[in-house]
């Protein structure tokens, strides 16, 4: 790992509600810090969420280095678009891959591919090699089939999304093994994280 390595949560703020989904990220943090044996001090990552104060709603970001050392950063929060395009990316995911299950810095690929969003498309979806799908570079994949919700099971090789967490313990959405084929013959698609919410998609291309 690079010496800027850090676990990451994203999330929003509210003015007089507080951190979005709070306690569900640093519940995730925890996990992985544990998965990857650094230290955290969940007491502290409380606190400095706790006392941030803002006028508007803001874009945070809390960071944990291999140190232990919490730093949490605000910046504005962009308003996102009413509907997604969406695009499935050339490149196919290794299932089994480790960094897949866990929010950290070293997602060179999706950050490269972020940076090359093709022109119209605002997100880019992911199959593994099995041919399953499995997630975009900033969300989770939601669609409709059969007049039910379904979401892409982990062991396709996603991250587990705080949104997608809080949605499947409301029963709002289901488990499944997904393909192509379903994502293209949809009812309806959606992409989603808990920063922006659940976003209607439609796929290009």
């Amino acid at each position: 790992m690079s010496d800027g390595f850090r676990i990451i949560e994203t999330f929003g703020y509210v003015p007089e509600k507080g951190m979005t989904r709070g306690e569900l990220h640093l519940a995730r943090m925890a996990r992985t810090a544990e998965k990857l044996n650094v230290a955290f001090d969940q007491a502290e990552a409380e606190r400095l969420m706790t006392e941030f104060r803002a006028d508007i709603p803001r874009r945070m970001r809390l960071t944990l280095a291999w140190a232990g050392t919490l730093e949490l950063q605000d910046a504005p929060l962009a308003l996102a678009k009413p509907v997604f395009r969406v695009q499935v990316h050339e490149t196919r995911l290794d299932p089994t891959a480790p960094w897949l299950s866990v929010k950290t810095t070293e997602r060179q690929l999706y950050d490269q591919a972020r940076a090359a969003l093709p022109e119209g498309v605002d997100e880019l979806l992911f199959l593994n090699t099995r041919g399953e799908l499995c997630e975009g570079t900033i969300t989770n994949v939601f669609l409709e089939r059969g007049g039910e919700m379904l979401t892409p099971a982990l062991s396709s090789g996603l991250l587990p999304g705080v949104l997608r967490e809080e949605m499947l313990a409301q029963g709002r959405v289901r488990e499944a093994v997904l393909t192509e084929a379903d994502l293209r013959t949809a009812v309806r698609v959606w992409v989603g994280n808990s920063l922006r919410g659940l976003i209607p998609a439609k796929l290009v291309g």
